[in-house]
């Protein structure tokens, strides 16, 4: 059972191992902020829902048929979406690699 955050960003870090898998997790979290922003703009706020669905539709696919395992949201929902965003701001800024080889160091410490 994972206690803390930190274990969970570790856990989380090696089931998005697979470039393609973060792609995916990238593509539909941008289409879904996409949608949403665009729902608000134009006062359709019950669409709402939709930026989950699509969001979540890319990341779960790829969990499924990319990785082959089983997405964390079902587990811890809070912590999975925070750290989608987490992932996304590190490929962003091109951090991604230096994170995973920093948890790669503390792994083998």
């Amino acid at each position: 059972m994972i206690k803390t955050y930190a274990e969970f960003w570790e856990s989380y870090l090696s089931e998005h191992s697979k470039p393609l898998t973060r792609l995916l997790h990238f593509a539909g979290t941008m289409l879904g902020i996409a949608l949403l922003v665009y729902f608000v703009a134009t006062g359709r706020w019950y669409y709402f829902p939709l930026f989950f669905v699509v969001g979540y539709a890319f990341a779960w696919s790829a969990h499924f048929f990319v990785e082959k395992n089983r997405p964390a949201t079902f587990k811890y929902p809070l912590w999975s979406f925070i750290s989608d965003f987490k992932m996304i701001w590190l490929m962003l800024t091109g951090r991604m690699s230096r994170e995973f080889a920093r948890i790669e160091k503390a792994k083998n410490s």
